[in-house]
C-alpha cells in the first residue's frame, strides 16, 4: 500500500485555498484537460495559459491564448489565479520566477529547472542517494569520447534538455559512428547513459500538498512502444520489498525537491532487485491515468488537493487495471471500445490524428 507522512514546509502559506478559487495551469495538453474536469468536479474554476488557440485543455476552461515569455500576459494570468500549477514541462522557467513574485505556483522553479536538465536532474537525484543508471556529461568531441570510455557502448545520447516519447536521443552501439550521432542532436550538450540490466520498467506517482503530507500511488509496471508509453498495468507484479522500495524512492525525491503538488518517477526495476530511478517529472503523467476510474482519488483530484492545501485522498485501488494509449489512427477504434463493458474511454479532443500521437486513452477493469 502506498504510505503517508507530514511534514510542514516553510516560508509558504500553507492554508486550504477553497473551491471557487481558480487554480490556473501553464500548458494546454490533455494533461491541463483532465486537471481541469477533476478540478471543476471539485468545485474550483480552471484558467489555462497555453499558446495555442484550440488546445485539448480550452474545451473544458477558459483559455488565455499568449506566449509564456510575454509578461503583460503573465501579469494577467496571476491576477486572475488563486494558485497556478503546471501540466507539462517544457515552459520557461523565468515564466515561474516571474508569476511566483505574484501567485503561489506549486510546482515552483527550483523543481522545473531540475526536471528540464537531465543532467541537473541525475545529479540531484545521487545527490539525493537515488540510484540512477551511470552516466557522463557531454559538450564537445573531447568529453564525447571520455564519456565513452567511462559508460562504455552500448548506450543510449540524449539531449540534455527538450526531449521527450524518444524524441531527442540515440542508441550508440559499437558500429555507431557517435560523433556523427552527436551532430544530428544538434551538437548541444547531452547525457550519455549506459545500460542497465532491468526485468522491467514501472513508476510512481506521489504528492505533496502545501501543508507536507505525502502521499504515493502504487507502483504501476509500463510497456513501451517505439519509447512511447503504450501500456500501464496497476498495480504491478512485483516482490513486496520491491514495490516499498519504489514508492520510498519517489516520496524521498519529492522530499528532496521540496515540491508541492505531484512527482512521477520513472524507474526500472532491476533483476538484482534494486531499483533505480530514469526520469522524473514534476506533474501528472500518463502512466498515471488508470487512476481516473481504478483508485479511489485519481492523480488529477490529488493534484488538486496537494497545490490546494487540501487533504491528500486515498489512493487505494479499487479495481486491477489496464491502461492503453491510443496512438494516431487507433483513435478510430472508439466505437468498438465503447462497446466493450469493461472499458472506459478517454478522448483528448485533438483535431488530427498523427502517427505516434497520443489521442485518448482506454483503461480497462479486470
Amino acid at each position: 500500500m502506498a504510505n503517508s507522512k507530514t511534514r510542514t514546509g516553510a516560508g509558504e502559506n500553507t492554508g486550504p485555498i477553497a473551491p471557487g478559487a481558480c487554480i490556473g495551469i501553464l500548458g494546454g495538453g490533455q494533461l491541463g484537460r483532465m486537471t481541469a474536469i477533476a478540478a471543476a468536479e471539485m468545485g474550483y474554476r480552471c484558467l489555462v495559459l497555453e499558446p495555442q488557440e484550440d488546445c485539448p485543455a480550452s474545451h473544458v476552461a477558459d483559455h488565455i491564448a499568449g506566449a509564456y515569455e510575454d509578461e503583460t500576459v503573465l501579469a494577467r494570468f496571476a491576477e486572475a489565479c488563486d494558485v497556478v500549477t503546471l501540466e507539462f514541462e517544457n515552459v520557461p522557467v523565468a515564466a515561474l520566477e516571474f508569476l511566483e513574485q505574484r501567485v503561489p505556483v506549486r510546482p515552483g522553479s527550483k523543481a522545473l529547472k531540475i526536471a528540464q536538465d537531465r543532467i541537473l536532474e541525475k545529479q540531484f537525484l545521487n545527490d539525493a542517494g537515488i540510484g540512477t543508471a551511470p552516466w557522463a556529461e557531454v559538450t564537445d568531441e573531447k568529453t564525447l569520447a571520455e564519456a565513452i570510455d567511462r559508460i562504455g557502448l552500448p548506450s543510449v545520447l540524449k539531449t540534455a534538455r527538450f526531449g521527450y516519447d524518444g524524441k531527442g536521443q540515440a542508441m550508440l552501439k559499437p558500429v555507431t559512428d557517435p560523433l556523427k550521432a552527436w551532430k544530428e542532436l544538434g551538437g548541444v550538450r547531452c547525457i550519455l547513459e549506459g545500460f542497465v540490466d532491468f526485468d522491467c520498467e514501472v513508476s510512481v506517482i506521489t504528492a505533496r500538498s502545501a501543508s507536507g503530507a505525502v502521499r504515493a500511488f502504487p507502483v504501476v509496471m509500463n510497456e513501451h512502444s517505439n519509447h512511447i508509453l503504450y501500456k500501464t498495468h496497476a498495480p504491478a507484479d512485483l516482490p513486496a520489498a520491491t514495490a516499498k522500495a519504489a514508492e520510498e524512492i519517489a516520496d524521498r525525491a519529492i522530499e528532496a525537491l521540496d515540491l508541492t503538488g505531484l512527482l512521477a518517477v520513472e524507474m526500472f526495476a532491476c533483476r538484482d532487485g534494486s531499483v533505480l530511478v530514469n526520469e522524473v517529472a514534476p506533474r501528472p503523467h500518463n502512466s498515471g491515468h488508470w487512476s481516473i476510474d481504478a483508485c479511489m482519488t485519481s492523480q488529477f483530484q490529488q493534484l488538486v488537493r496537494a497545490v490546494c492545501g487540501l487533504p491528500l485522498g486515498s489512493t487505494e485501488i479499487l479495481r486491477p487495471s489496464e491502461m492503453t494509449n491510443l496512438l494516431g489512427d487507433e483513435i478510430d477504434d472508439w466505437e468498438a471500445i465503447l462497446a466493450e463493458p469493461s472499458a472506459h474511454l478517454h478522448l483528448y479532443g485533438k483535431a488530427e490524428a498523427k502517427p505516434g500521437r497520443k489521442m485518448g486513452h482506454v483503461t480497462r477493469l479486470k
